[in-house]
């Protein structure tokens, strides 16, 4: 992420139940009362994902409640939002996603340049097992950096 990129959604829960194997950048198709309202720090994607339909990509599950000051002009919170890939890319996205079992999970949300973009993960499901692993891993990174911050303390 840029300096200048302003962070606005983040799905914390994807690197929990996914392997991340590579990242895409992506835009998206919104509204105007959508951004308004992804700028007041609203949004979810917990249970979003994205899916590629007749050579177009998509987001769906992504929850953007209605601005405040919408009014008449708001917008369905769950609605599908196209999003703004070359056709290569979601070409060889899609042959990803079908031969090796990929799915495509949105991982956040931010500003680059005014724009709102999405980060997506060409992502692979982890086991119960595969989760207990990580956190393990986690944790004993954390023992040795406590460790070595105590070592060098005295």
């Amino acid at each position: 992420m840029a300096e200048n990129d302003r962070h606005l959604v983040e799905n914390r829960r994807a690197r929990h139940d996914y392997f991340i194997e590579e990242t895409v950048e992506a835009g998206i198709a919104l509204r105007g009362t959508e951004v308004k309202s992804l700028r007041a720090g609203q949004g979810s994607l917990r249970e979003a994902y994205a899916r590629i339909d007749r050579g177009e990509a998509w987001l769906l599950g992504m929850h953007i409640p209605p601005y405040a000051q919408g009014n008449r002009w708001n917008h369905d919170p769950l609605r599908p939002r196209k999003l703004l890939l070359h056709r290569r890319e979601i070409e060889g996205l899609l042959l990803t996603v079908r031969q090796k079992g990929y799915t495509l999970v949105p991982l956040r949300l931010y500003l680059k340049g005014g724009r709102v973009k999405v980060e997506l993960g060409l992502a692979r499901g982890k086991h119960s097992y595969d989760k207990r692993e990580s956190i393990a891993a986690r944790d004993a990174a954390r023992a040795i950096d406590r460790a070595v911050k105590e070592r060098l303390q005295r």
